[in-house]
């Protein structure tokens, strides 16, 4: 299969990775070594944690690496750490935060203020261990209980300066904390760092962005992070202008001669196809039949259903000659149940990345948009499924949306969110009802690559597979809902 990866950053300085999963992406292959980068974000945000994954994964490639901590314990940071940080007998702590003894000997405090006596044996303590270490990395958390050394902001700016260039003079990349509030803000600290991270905490969910990054561009607005027992982890927002991918313009068939006629041979790799209808009416089995004819080439499919159960689906795919079981067994098929009250859009994105990039997947079936929907907790699914629909399209993936309708008969709609714009083709199911028996009928309603066949054509699913009929040449009205017939031969058959 062939190596895909997104454009490279436009600057060729080595890059250090931060350790978390998705955040090199963002930006744009790690941090620029031997700088310093300011972490921010309230209590419980995941600045620790993020540490240590820097220190980490410096310690994987056989770097000396330092924590740094005024606050935490080493103890509770080790212990918390277990989980994810590998090799933690071999990361370097200078523990600095106050002990049980600190309490005791606050009388000696009298004459002079805590930042007098305790401000130069830090420092001192500091600059001993970095010295002795010559640490290649360098995690301090947090920076801003230097403000409470100092006796003023000018003192602290010189400080915090001043021991910044030190470390990096000795070689560290630096990664610090802060504590800001609106009571004691940190802007002073962002004009000093070569870059900004900032973590945010919301009710219902955890994001990364970046504001600044001196030397390189990044992938700029919200991305969402997770805290997970293995870590953070990171999932960027998906830029599909970022990937693109080399891809033979080939017709791919159904396997059903009449709905080849009906598209004029198929529907093209890289499109996006939407098949929409009313519920029951067969646009999950449509999708299905188009993979079955492709894994009889030995071409590998995905479907990530949003709301049926993965049994289920496989047990009424059987039912009707699609032999999805075996075609998993033979990798040609992947079915993947989705919760989507569980996944954001972008964690989603990297799920479909990983199967198009790693697994070679060349066709996806979303089933259903409205499925998918539930996944944006009131963003914009337009804006969502473009983008990751236009990625699939850049990597010659042929897509397939199941549209699903409410109506089941009645004022014709393609779909109720406004995407019928983003679909190169458009095929149709619809009910009908003839001599008292529900009929279904299939018709095309866009192409945008070739012609189509401008007729309806009824359609019956059997044990048997797709079974397509003639033209319905003599009824009118089947997209309304209200037949006419306009002679006798389909009336009587």
């Amino acid at each position: 299969m062939e190596s895909i990866s997104p454009q490279k950053s436009r600057t060729s300085i080595p890059r250090l990775s931060t350790g978390v999963a998705g955040f090199d992406e963002v930006l744009n292959g790690g941090l620029i070594g031997q700088r310093a980068y300011l972490l921010r974000g309230g209590p419980g945000c995941g600045k620790t944690t993020l540490g240590m994954h820097f220190l980490s994964a410096g310690v994987e490639q056989g770097e000396t690496c330092l924590f740094i901590t005024l606050g935490e314990p080493e103890s509770e940071i080790r212990q918390n750490a277990q989980a994810f940080a590998n090799d933690l007998d071999k990361m370097h702590f200078l523990d600095l935060s106050p002990n049980a003894s600190f309490f005791t000997e606050m009388q000696s405090y009298d004459i002079f203020s805590p930042a007098e006596v305790e401000r130069e044996p830090i420092t001192q303590q500091i600059m001993s261990r970095v010295e002795e270490l010559r640490p290649q990395r360098v995690f301090l958390d947090a920076m801003t209980q230097f403000r409470f050394l100092n006796p003023d902001d000018f003192q602290f700016r010189k400080q915090v300066l001043s021991f910044l260039r030190f470390l990096v003079e000795q070689g560290a990349t630096v990664l610090f904390t802060s504590e800001g509030s609106a009571s004691s803000p940190d802007d002073d600290l962002q004009f000093m760092s070569d870059g900004v991270i900032h973590l945010h905490f919301y009710p219902d969910s955890r994001t990364l962005s970046v504001s600044k990054f001196r030397g390189s561009d990044f992938h700029a607005g919200a991305h969402v992070m997770r805290l997970t027992d293995t870590g953070m982890h990171v999932f960027p927002r998906l830029l599909p202008q970022l990937y693109t991918k080399t891809f033979a313009k080939e017709t791919i068939s159904s396997g059903v001669p009449e709905i080849d006629e009906l598209l004029h041979g198929g529907i093209e790799r890289g499109t996006i196809s939407m098949i929409t209808g009313p519920t029951g009416v067969g646009k999950t089995t449509l999708g299905l039949q188009f993979m079955k004819e492709a894994a009889g080439r030995g071409e590998r499919s995905v479907v990530y259903t949003f709301e049926e159960v993965k049994e289920t689906l496989l047990s009424r795919c059987e039912s009707i000659n699609i032999p999805v079981r075996t075609m998993q067994e033979r990798g040609t098929l992947s079915v993947v149940q989705i919760e989507p009250l569980h996944f954001t859009p972008d964690e989603f994105a990297r799920m479909v990345r990983q199967e198009v990039e790693q697994q070679g997947a060349r066709i996806v079936m979303i089933d259903s948009i409205s499925g998918y929907r539930l996944s944006l907790k009131g963003s914009d699914v337009v804006v969502h499924l473009h983008a990751l629909c236009k990625y699939l399209q850049n990597m010659g993936v042929a897509v397939l949306l199941i549209n699903e309708v409410a109506a089941i008969t009645g004022e014709f709609k393609v779909t109720e969110y406004g995407l019928s714009y983003l679909a190169d083709n458009i095929i149709f199911l619809r009910y009908l009802e003839l001599k008292g028996e529900i009929r279904r009928a299939i018709g095309v309603l866009k192409k945008r690559l070739s012609n189509f066949e401008r007729t309806i054509r009824e359609i019956e699913i059997s044990r048997y597979g797709i079974k397509v009929g003639r033209p319905l040449t003599g009824i009118q009205g089947i997209l309304t809902g209200d037949l006419h017939f306009t002679d006798h031969s389909n009336k009587e058959d």
